[in-house]
């Protein structure tokens, strides 16, 4: 049973250019974080074919540097800040994986780090951004506005704003992911019929879409995400910015986005295909599935896609297909409720 259906705009059916990202950003955004990012290796599992009917490729950036593939993103755009502006700092805003993205990135460069997080976030996450050695300011998600706090912090300070995923230099660092995937696929001898990667903001979704068009064109790019916080897949198929009716209520924590990010959607409506939802008890059977068959240890919301694969959400029978994991920064107690449904 599917809610949709699978190619309906294979990654290479638009021209792939005229961005704010171009694949030359990609590829020097690669160059960039080599040596400090992990390249995250594809896996295969004979359960998941078996149980999928498809041919998968796991990319499991919950094995990369500070536990998701924000680090890959935020690494490229501190790294592009000039050497005088450095001392000044950064300031970012999230719930977490782009925080420890951020705070790991600026320890490795030398620069001061204040995270704006919410107070509901995971403490592992918390905790986790604290050790990197960035200051961290909580906000109350439903009463108070993170863009307001950042802002008046870059005033205070002159700090250089990091947004999560709304930024040339964060979406060229995620779209390594992609430039990878697809060397990898190749390398295997296999040519990737679709692709689909957990979103939120659409840094990681749009990155990765692009450098798919570029180098594997035909590979269909699909948008996963929670099913209360569907704003990527109502925008993509209205043709506009739609925003989400709640700020939380889903244990995908890493995907509470308000809305799709500009830069993100206006690639991401000409290179995405099918987008696809998934229930939180969808995507807690996926991080129970991972840890207990795949022995990966994942996040409900960097579970997302693999979610989609398993509950049938796609035609994917007989094809090749890359899923990205996109992160493992979850705490112990929701491990356990994922294990004990």
């Amino acid at each position: 049973m599917t809610d949709t259906q699978s190619h309906a705009m294979p990654a290479g059916a638009a021209d792939p250019s005229g961005f704010a990202v171009s694949i030359e950003d990609i590829e020097a955004a690669a160059a960039r974080i080599d040596g400090y990012a992990v390249k995250t290796p594809v896996l295969r599992h004979p359960l998941l074919d078996e149980r999928t009917g498809a041919r998968v490729l796991l990319k499991p950036e919950n094995l990369q540097r500070s536990g998701s593939f924000k680090f890959r993103g935020a690494f490229n755009r501190l790294n592009m800040i000039p050497p005088e502006d450095r001392p000044r700092g950064v300031v970012a805003c999230s719930s977490g994986n782009h925080a420890q993205g951020v705070a790991a990135s600026a320890k490795l460069l030398g620069m001061p780090a204040t995270i704006v997080m919410p107070e509901d976030a995971p403490q592992i996450k918390l905790a986790r951004t604290r050790g990197y050695g960035a200051r961290v300011v909580t906000y109350d998600r439903e009463t108070e506005s993170r863009d307001v706090i950042a802002r008046a912090l870059c005033d205070e300070s002159g700090a250089t704003f990091v947004h999560p995923y709304n930024d040339p230099g964060v979406i060229a660092g995620q779209g390594t992911v992609g430039l990878e995937l697809a060397a990898q696929a190749a390398a295997l001898g296999v040519r990737l019929d679709d692709v689909l990667a957990c979103t939120g903001g659409g840094g990681l979704a749009s990155g990765v879409a692009l450098a798919l068009a570029h180098k594997t064109p035909g590979t269909c790019f699909h948008t996963a995400e929670p099913a209360l916080f569907d704003d990527y897949k109502r925008s993509l198929e209205s043709g506009t910015i739609r925003t989400n009716a709640v700020k939380s209520g889903s244990v995908c924590d890493a995907l509470l986005t308000e809305a799709p990010g500009e830069l993100g959607f206006s690639i991401l409506r000409k290179l995405a295909g099918a987008a696809v939802t998934v229930t939180d008890d969808e995507a807690l059977a996926a991080v129970a599935f991972a840890f207990t068959e795949l022995k990966l240890v994942v996040e409900p919301g960097g579970a997302v896609a693999l979610a989609a694969l398993l509950s049938g959400k796609l035609p994917l029978e007989d094809k090749t297909v890359g899923i990205v994991l996109t992160g493992g920064n979850i705490d112990p107690q929701m491990l356990m409720t994922a294990l004990n449904r």
